[in-house]
């Protein structure tokens, strides 16, 4: 098995519709950290898992200097934002959100 890993920083607002009052439900922003995993039992024809700059372009478009809350359809936790990552990213298995310096959320494919 071949593993890939690519970590970039995405700049990027939102809120966060919650059952409780928190301050996390104004909008405001992260420098988010974002790490994606990917794997493959075969490398494709260039000699590889997926290329590193399309792992981080297909999600930096998306959510850089953006309001995430226009752009996704759910609510905008770090770990709804991780389920989504694998998602959108073929040969993606894991993603680690990070929003703030103690902050991290995880999402593995089981």
């Amino acid at each position: 098995m071949y593993y890939i890993e690519k970590t970039f920083e995405v700049s990027a607002s939102h809120h966060l519709t919650l059952s409780y009052e928190s301050k996390c439900t104004a909008v405001h922003g992260h420098n988010w950290k974002i790490t994606v995993m990917c794997k493959s039992r075969e490398l494709n024809a260039d000699g590889m898992v997926a290329d590193f700059t399309h792992v981080k372009n297909r999600i930096m478009d998306m959510l850089d200097h953006k309001d995430i809350n226009s752009v996704l359809p759910f609510n905008p936790t770090a770990e709804n934002i991780a389920f989504w990552i694998v998602s959108q990213i073929p040969k993606c298995y894991k993603a680690v959100v990070q929003e703030s310096e103690g902050n991290v959320a995880i999402y593995e494919k089981d």
